[in-house]
């Protein structure tokens, strides 16, 4: 899908390309790949290298275009891990700007994709824009650490009484996206120090704005790791606690069955096929079931006095 705007507001959608306008590409078919190499004259291989999901975050510098890419989070739809992140990739040239995603994101939705829809204003810096990415990003980053650390709290109190393994494997992929974010937003990092380094880049004006998406970016990494090392611990932890809580099972089982056990060796003694004292009594039934009762309750009585039960 290809959208063309006049302006980086993302107001104003226009059929065909312009000077200094912004084209916005989200998951494209073959064919518009195509339309990007030729009308836009953009390598396909670099193209490529956006759509490939393990894409890592750099900045690339031509005569005729310059390619910044940075890593974004996306919520997952699937059953497999709730987010992961995938690469976005702005192509930098004198007659427009292209941000190209292979997935629907929050940073720039394909619905209203403006950076700026708070403000309602228009805006015409490409570096600008570019760096209010970075900040969005980090701003996605930090709400969806949120989530995951309210989903955690939820799968550690299930986690308390479980004896199954569902709830560490939910954990577990709490872990892989934290994984995930750490990398990303690492690479992210690295991407923005070469940003400030450049001064082909990063004029006098947005220095304030690159500082503000470093400090957010800095911050969801420290977010991130504090989040994956709690996590690390927390796993650990759990893991003793599901086997002594199966432990736990295991005992009280064996406690049941050593309590039945007690009829069931009064009946077995009284039913061989050999005379007794009771065989000829009319009160046998009933005292034998009240001293198999007795003796029963007279070893639950015992285990709990031990705080077996």
């Amino acid at each position: 899908m290809i959208k063309i705007f006049k302006t980086f507001g993302g107001y104003q959608e226009i059929p065909n390309a312009e000077q200094e306008c912004w084209i916005n590409v989200t998951k494209p078919t073959p064919e518009e790949v195509q339309r990007l190499s030729t009308e836009f004259s953009l390598p396909e291989d670099a193209i490529n290298d956006i759509l490939d999901t393990d894409e890592r975050p750099r900045v690339e510098f031509e005569d005729t275009w310059t390619l910044i890419i940075l890593r974004i989070p996306i919520e997952a739809s699937n059953n497999s891990v709730p987010f992961y992140t995938v690469p976005l990739g702005i192509f930098l040239t004198k007659n427009f700007t292209l941000t190209l995603c292979q997935q629907d994101n929050e940073v720039l939705p394909f619905g209203k994709p403006s950076p700026f829809r708070e403000q309602y204003k228009q805006i015409t810096d490409p570096l600008n824009f570019i760096l209010r990415l970075f900040l969005r990003s980090g701003n996605t980053y930090l709400k969806y650490l949120k989530q995951i650390n309210q989903m955690t709290a939820l799968i550690e109190q299930d986690l308390e009484k479980s004896i199954k393994n569902s709830e560490l494997n939910k954990l577990l992929k709490m872990e892989k996206c934290l994984v995930y974010f750490i990398t990303s937003i690492k690479a992210n990092e690295i991407v923005l120090a070469k940003l400030r380094n450049s001064k082909k880049i990063i004029s006098e004006l947005n220095e304030d704005l690159l500082e503000d998406a470093i400090i957010e970016n800095k911050q969801a990494l420290e977010m991130a790791q504090i989040y994956s090392d709690i996590q690390s611990g927390m796993m650990d932890a759990f893991a003793s606690v599901i086997s002594n809580n199966l432990n736990v099972v295991m005992k009280q089982l064996t406690l049941i069955s050593i309590i039945l056990m007690i009829p069931t060796l009064i009946a077995s003694f009284l039913g061989m096929n050999v005379p007794n004292f009771m065989e000829h009594s009319f009160l046998a039934m009933p005292l034998i079931l009240i001293g198999s009762l007795m003796l029963s309750i007279f070893g639950v009585l015992l285990f709990r006095k031990r705080h077996w039960f």
